[in-house]
């Protein structure tokens, strides 16, 4: 694969992404790094690369978590280690020590996790693991950034003399402040520390009669300081010891320095690895954040995005919770080319970047936000011209620099080219501009180019409608509202709707009928037709999006009305049993009752023994041998086919008190007077009859065929006489 050129990186926005990614690093050389991050040219060190990302990525959702790898630049030191004879500080071996404790426990870890982490391992496995670093710097320094006093001989008895001396200078202080102090010489604060010296702040009327060395006095001249002249010999002493300990420190670290010298190579594989897999986290971080994933890499030239989404937007949405909508467009041998047509602010430009931003992000070894189903190829170019290109540097004309890039895109084009146009042919004369791009197209079409323009330009989709390698699409507008669905529809022209745009915004009408007058009628037949065509998809889409939610509606019912109709079933079999259980209970309790009568009769035991053993028999013939473990499973099945019963009758029991006291709480209806005459039944009775008599609360009822003296109050009434 080439070098792809910087202005297709200009015209996809890509150094946005390589900024978002730089903002994930936690190092200062990823971050420097991840900004110059470039499509790669060779296919196996991408495929290297593409491996290390979604390994990492996969790590953030199982337990076996990547260590950190976070470190500070050496750099410097390492231009340091160059220079003959120099030396690095404390702080450059502590720098050094952590990046080669912090590659050695990444290196370990992936080859433990060997089989999570493959290409990571193998990228690993690259740098040798050494401890002599780690162990030679802890030798000479502690974890507080000091010089241990065991990193040399010379080193240790120095040191000791330096405590020694100390400890003098210590107790002839002390002796000489309690002797001026009785004496009355020294001041209420009787000593402070200058030059990091301990100093006796004598009265200024005594400073003659107190022996030493005066090292300054207070602003007003009322104190002066003294060192006493008991301490100033061992001070000295002191003096000499510290430079001896200064001169064998610089000795120490130069035979570090030294020590370290011959390892420059493996502090770069060092830093270089560390430096590495900051970028790999960042991409998948970046990854995480837009839910990416490493889709299928195909060897021959398909290209198949469903449900992509474009980086930027996805992330600008997302943050402030709008909607983003993802498209799907499939390239391959047998179509190679795509017209995408239609209205303005329908998302034609925004699907061509999107398709091109991600052909760059892949090729630059990051994961891309599609679908898991999706496919992608690499092409060796990518060839784009989107947006306003005028060049005023150059004094090109928008239509002048479309040429010039057109120019260049015919000698690079093949069947390894990708190439990316968005609005086809504008910048001229319509009909002049678009036979142009007409021939442009054919001849891209002829070097098996792969590609998606967008157009207005009515010859350039039947050229796509021609050739059959070429397919139309356009990008959905509902065509009531005039509102774009930012969907991509594959197989059909797509109307400007240039008319009804226009109305739409207030244009008067009878400007617009004047306007299509004054074009050719074929032309505007040409795009209502398109219209319709889109209006009638749109449609389809809806009366097929109708049936899908019926269907699954009804599949969902069936499902339930199944999961019901299961579950009834068992518990009529649970009813059944629970029902044979209690009368072969009921029937074994008469037959124990009828020996007990006899046995109550006659007092025989025999008999008694006899009868229960031969029940007892003929039971235990019917059961079946069963585990204990069975015996236990169908105990609880019994139990809690007897729970749920019982739960149930409470359930009834507890409805049917809630409706008395209902009924209760209503206040009673006004019962109806009845007369001689009226039709009337029985409360809860069916059968009708008519009144013949009403004596003292009780009516004569006649039922034709017999009468009856019924209650007054439990009768209601059918039907009053006319």
């Amino acid at each position: 694969m080439n070098k792809i050129t910087k202005k297709t990186l200009q015209d996809l926005e890509f150094a946005t992404v390589l900024q978002q990614v730089s903002d994930l690093c936690i190092t200062s050389l990823g971050k420097q790094a991840s900004l110059d991050i470039v499509p790669l040219s060779d296919k196996e060190e991408l495929m290297k690369v593409l491996s290390y990302v979604n390994e990492y990525r996969a790590s953030f959702d199982n337990e076996n978590r990547i260590p950190n790898h976070d470190f500070d630049d050496i750099s410097e030191d390492i231009k340091m280690l160059h220079i003959e004879n120099s030396h690095l500080e404390v702080s450059s071996f502590r720098k050094i020590a952590s990046i080669s404790d912090t590659s050695n426990t990444l290196i370990k870890f992936f080859k433990k996790f060997e089989e999570y982490y493959g290409s990571l391992y193998q990228r690993a496995s690259e740098i040798p693991v050494t401890k002599e670093i780690i162990e030679e710097t802890a030798r000479v320094i502690d974890r507080f950034g000091e010089i241990k006093d065991d990193a040399s001989e010379a080193l240790f008895s120095i040191r000791k003399q330096i405590n020694s001396v100390r400890g003098k200078i210590g107790q002839s202080f002390n002796s000489a402040l309690g002797r001026y102090n009785s004496a009355d010489y020294l001041d209420e604060i009787r000593e402070t520390v200058i030059d990091n010296k301990r100093v006796l702040a004598v009265k200024a009327m005594h400073r003659k009669k107190v022996k030493g060395a005066i090292m300054g006095s207070s602003k007003t001249g009322s104190i002066v300081y003294i060192e006493p002249e008991a301490t100033l010999q061992h001070s000295r002493e002191l003096n000499n010891l510290q430079y001896e300990e200064k001169e064998e420190i610089t000795r120490i670290l130069k035979a570090l320095t030294n020590f370290i010298r011959p390892h420059i190579e493996l502090l770069v594989q060092y830093v270089t690895f560390l430096t590495d897999i900051d970028i790999i986290a960042a991409k998948a971080k970046y990854a995480e954040e837009l839910n990416a994933i490493l889709p299928a890499i195909s060897e021959d030239k398909t290209l198949f995005l469903r449900d992509a989404y474009h980086p930027l937007l996805y992330l600008t949405n997302k943050r402030s919770g709008q909607t983003t909508y993802p498209q799907t467009i499939e390239l391959h041998s047998e179509n190679r080319i795509i017209v995408i047509s239609g209205p303005n602010a329908g998302g034609k430009s925004i699907t061509l970047k999107t398709i091109g931003l991600l052909q760059l992000m892949l090729q630059s070894g990051m994961l891309v936000p599609v679908h898991e189903r999706s496919a992608m190829c690499l092409f060796d170019k990518i060839l784009t011209d989107i947006g306003d290109n005028q060049s005023i540097e150059n004094h090109l004309s928008t239509y002048s620099y479309r040429l010039k890039n057109m120019n260049s895109f015919l000698k690079k084009c093949n069947n390894k080219t990708l190439f990316l146009i968005d609005e086809f042919g504008t910048g001229s004369d319509p009909e002049l501009g678009g036979a142009l791009a007409e021939a442009f197209l054919e001849v891209f079409y002829e070097r098996e180019a792969f590609g998606v323009i967008t157009t207005h330009y009515a010859n350039l989709k039947l050229l796509a409608n021609e050739l059959p390698h070429m397919t139309n699409a356009n990008m959905q507008f509902n065509s009531r509202t005039l509102e774009p669905v930012f969907k991509l529809v594959l197989g059909e022209a797509g109307s400007s709707f240039t008319f009804e745009v226009a109305q739409k915004n207030g244009i008067p009408y009878s400007l617009v009928n004047k306007a299509k007058k004054k074009i050719e009628r074929g032309k505007v037949r040409f795009d209502a037709t398109i219209a319709k065509l889109q209006k009638q998809r749109n449609q389809m889409e809806k009366t097929s999006k109708q049936l899908k939610d019926e269907e699954t509606k009804a599949r969902e019912e069936n499902e339930r009305l199944e999961t019901l109709n299961q579950k009834i079933k068992t518990k009529l079999e649970n009813y059944q049993e629970l029902f044979d259980h209690n009368q072969r209970m009921i029937y074994l309790g008469n037959k124990i009752n009828d020996i007990a009568e006899r046995y109550f009769k006659d007092k025989k035991k025999r008999p008694l023994i006899s009868e229960f053993l031969r029940i007892v028999e003929t039971e235990n013939s019917k059961r079946k041998k069963v585990t204990a473990k069975e015996f236990k499973e169908k105990k609880q099945k019994k139990a809690e086919v007897i729970k749920e019963v019982t739960k149930e009758i409470a359930v009834v029991r507890k409805e049917k008190k809630e409706k008395k006291k209902k009924e209760a709480k209503q206040p009673p209806k006004p019962r109806p007077v009845l007369k001689v005459g009226d039709r009337v039944r029985m409360l809860e009775g069916k059968a009708v009859g008519s009144i013949d008599s009403i004596e003292k609360d009780k009516a004569v009822v006649n039922y034709g065929i017999f009468t009856t003296n019924v209650n007054v109050n439990q009768l209601e009434l059918v039907e009053a006489k006319k």
